[in-house]
């Protein structure tokens, strides 16, 4: 048998529901004023009979009434007759208004705020379940906008057709289209990487042959230096490019990493350069346990602390430390570096691919303009974040956070 209420709209199922929750609380309410009237009416009034003398008969000491005059007989057995039988009716009619001022206002009321806390709570409680399925359509959307790798999710709602199921299903219509496009995007920058290594190194190669020739002239060797420069700036392209495309996939093996040994490996990887730039390095590696791509947090570390000695300006201190460390259910990776002063506003667009500062915009600048494009990418792959935030007298402090290692 069908249910007649499953394709019923949210909107009238909502109004049925409330409707039949406060209708029954009314009979309730109702029920026990109507009550609470009748017990207190009843237990401290007696019934006073007023009628019609039509056949006096006169007691002992008790004056006859007149004929087809009022009276009423009071519960000590006297009758009373005229004014005094009106003022006594008068009074029994106060009391049972009295009675009843009583009965339906103040214990009513105290009835109808117990009611009304009732019907209140079965409304909550309702409308909590009525509300889930809007709950669970917001949690997506909060973990989506904070994660693109979380966009492989979905609502996947089950129960009746309704307005909130249609939400969710067109919800989820709309991420799967998103992630196809982006699945898309970076399937194709990953193929086109790899399809212009081939002639990348191919030209690398003819030109070294080329230089290395015994009757290469020095032009031929100069031109031949300048060609090489160009290719591996190239190459250092191509390969941001495909870290960028294969950290914004979904992570499907983790393992158990400690930023610590991170740390530890890139700055000794990097002391070299850093001495050529003439940099100290200041290497903290505290103990920082966290799960992960151990490949691609590598790389979250190294492009922080080559972009600290590249950025860096000639002057009487030159510096980058890196400093890892933890701290609650978090994990943290601060790399902080001498440098140009940065404007407050600039700093966000620095995390853009290919975006440079200054004159550094230039083809002949340092880097691909990808570093800090990776590094955000790879952390909110991991559930993390970073944060970028300009020194007093220039350089920057950026800090990646990512989830601790439970286990």
């Amino acid at each position: 048998m069908k249910n007649p209420l499953k394709h019923l709209s949210l909107r009238g199922r909502l109004t049925l529901l409330y409707g039949g929750l406060f209708m029954a609380a009314g009979v309730v309410l109702l029920g026990v004023t109507y009550a609470l009237f009748t017990a207190n009416l009843g237990q401290q009034y007696r019934v006073i009979v007023k009628g019609t003398y039509l056949s006096p008969s006169p007691g002992a000491g008790r004056p006859a009434p007149p004929p087809n005059d009022v009276y009423v007989m009071n519960k000590d057995g006297a009758v009373l007759t005229g004014a005094d039988a009106e003022r006594v009716l008068e009074q029994q009619r106060e009391q049972v208004r009295q009675a009843a001022i009583k009965s339906l206002l103040t214990q009513g009321g105290v009835a109808l705020i117990a009611v009304g806390a009732l019907a209140a709570g079965f409304g909550w409680l309702v409308a909590g379940r009525v509300l889930a399925p809007l709950h669970r359509v917001t949690d997506t959307a909060r973990r989506i906008a904070a994660s693109p790798a979380a966009l492989h999710e979905r609502i996947a709602l089950q129960g009746p057709d309704d307005e909130v199921k249609n939400l969710a299903d067109a919800f989820d219509t709309m991420v799967e289209r998103l992630d196809h496009s982006f699945d898309g995007q970076r399937r194709f920058v990953a193929n086109a990487s790899h399809e212009l290594r081939t002639p990348l190194t191919l030209g690398r190669a003819l030109v070294e042959v080329a230089m290395h020739r015994r009757t290469a002239s020095p032009d031929v060797k100069e031109l031949g230096e300048s060609l090489l420069t160009i290719n591996a700036r190239h190459e250092q392209l191509i390969e941001g490019l495909l870290i960028l495309a294969d950290s914004e996939k979904q992570l499907t093996t983790v393992y158990p990493v400690n930023l610590a040994d991170v740390v530890t490996h890139v700055t000794a990887q990097l002391t070299g350069e850093a001495a050529a730039a003439g940099v100290e390095l200041i290497r903290g590696p505290g103990d920082a346990p966290t799960r992960g791509d151990a490949l691609l947090l590598e790389r979250v570390v190294h492009n922080l602390v080559e972009n600290g000695i590249r950025h860096n300006v000639p002057g009487d201190e030159q510096w980058v430390r890196v400093i890892s460390k933890h701290s609650g259910d978090q994990v943290r990776v601060t790399v902080t570096n001498t440098g140009p002063e940065i404007p407050p506003y600039e700093v966000e667009s620095l995390f853009k691919p290919f975006y440079r500062l200054g004159a550094e915009r230039l083809v002949g600048g340092k880097g691909a303009g990808l570093g800090l494009s990776i590094v955000r990418s790879v952390a909110e792959a991991h559930g993390g974040t970073v944060t970028a935030t300009p020194r007093a007298g220039g350089g920057l402090e950026i800090t990646v956070v990512l989830p601790v290692d439970p286990g």
